[in-house]
């Protein structure tokens, strides 16, 4: 899937809700878990909080900004 000439890339932000793009091993998380960016870490990697269905956090983890996807609840003009 390509991007649209000219669209805009998201950086991801604090409290911002985001999903994994790769598994993390060593942190028993896998692709696709949905987590809450807690801390900017450097220019490169976010502290990423993963929490279940209760709000008890399973995993606190720094993740490349890279491997995140930022999601979106309500619809935004593209």
């Amino acid at each position: 899937m390509k991007a649209k000439k000219g669209a805009k890339i998201q950086r991801p932000s604090l409290l911002d809700v985001v999903a994994l793009l790769a598994d993390l091993p060593a942190q028993q998380l896998a692709r696709g878990q949905v987590g809450t960016i807690v801390e900017q870490l450097d220019d490169k990697t976010l502290l990423v909080e993963f929490s279940d269905d209760q709000g008890r956090a399973y995993a606190v983890a720094p993740c490349p900004q890279t491997d995140l996807l930022v999601l979106h609840y309500v619809p935004e003009a593209a």
